[in-house]
């Protein structure tokens, strides 16, 4: 939503200029220490409002305050303003977008980031979401580094090691992660996973440990796997109206801030994985680290399997062949 605030008149000159406000909103508590999110989300008021001499004004709404994933994404269709948006409030939208969640589909940091950086892939997914939407993928916001399998029953150093168990899944695609593995998943809201841990419906789960952390998982959890299943990521969307509407000096101004913000999450969220990572050991966790062999024997199960969840849902092919081959080429 944008909003003009009241004109404030300059006394030397005789002219009026007014600032224009925006809403951003995002998942997450207002924590840059725990939520990446909002790391990036305060970055980028900061230096939109720096770069524009305040023509633009930032006002943040974390904790989901406007409202749910899908229905932030139905406002920031309707109505000037920024979204910060997950893989659920994207995908209803945009299924494609699972494309880029294959497991194992990058190496490090890096790799994931020229991805989206450089890669053909992205630029047609982002051509496709506006298409469909009339908004504008604008950044892939780093939100915690790679997801980490955690259970308290054993450690997972294979994927028979997953036989039996139960994990809470994120959304349908987590569970067809699962059962590759011979495990299963049940979606369970990210407000009532401790307790489902806590209470033994789930056995484990899959995050990056910024998110075990936030959560307090490691109270209910002894086993962490880093085994960089999937990059964690988030998506800044912008309502088309509100780009259209700003002066070409003010779009340049919003599109650098979000390449600096942007910069300043990747090298905070990597700067800290490993002292996260820490953290959760002195906290009790048994964490494993699985050798290159181990990796591919997960990936030699996940990847065809997800694919072929991919393909049931009626995804095209060319968006699987676009992002291996954005993979492979990086």
């Amino acid at each position: 939503m944008v909003t003009l605030l009241g004109a404030g008149t300059l006394m030397a000159t005789g002219l009026t200029q007014a600032a224009t406000t925006i809403d951003l909103s995002y998942n997450g508590a207002p924590d840059a220490d725990k939520n990446a999110v909002h790391l990036f989300a305060s970055n980028l008021k900061r230096l939109v409002e720096e770069k524009t001499d305040g023509e633009l004004e930032l006002t943040l709404y974390p904790n989901s305050m406007l409202g749910e994933e899908v229905q932030r994404m139905e406002q920031v269709m309707a109505a000037p303003g920024l979204n910060i948006a997950s893989f659920a409030g994207i995908s209803p939208l945009f299924p494609e977008i699972y494309t880029s969640s294959i497991p194992f589909l990058f190496r490090d940091f890096d790799h994931a980031r020229r991805f989206f950086d450089e890669g053909e892939y992205w630029k047609a997914a982002q051509q496709e979401f506006t298409d469909r939407t009339g908004t504008h993928l604008l950044a892939v916001v780093e939100e915690g580094g790679f997801l980490a399998f955690t259970n308290s029953k054993r450690p997972i150093k294979s994927p028979e090691d997953f036989k039996g168990l139960r994990f809470r899944a994120m959304d349908k695609s987590q569970v067809a992660l699962y059962e590759a593995f011979g495990a299963s998943g049940t979606p369970i809201p990210w407000t009532e996973v401790y307790m489902a841990l806590k209470t033994g419906v789930a056995d484990g789960q899959m995050n990056p440990p910024m998110y075990i952390i936030l959560g307090s998982l490691q109270e209910v959890q002894q086993h962490l796997t880093l085994a960089n299943i999937q990059y964690s990521d988030q998506f800044l969307v912008a309502n088309g109206e509100l780009l259209e509407s700003l002066t070409d000096e003010q779009r340049q101004a919003l599109k650098d801030a979000v390449a600096e913000a942007n910069q300043l999450n990747r090298e905070s969220v990597e700067a800290k994985v490993e002292e996260r990572v820490q953290f959760l050991a002195d906290k009790g966790m048994q964490v494993y680290r699985p050798t290159a062999e181990e990796l591919a024997q997960f990936q030699e199960k996940a990847k065809p399997s997800y694919i072929n969840w991919l393909k049931e849902q009626n995804i095209e092919q060319k968006w699987v062949d676009l992002a291996l081959e954005d993979a492979g080429k990086f």
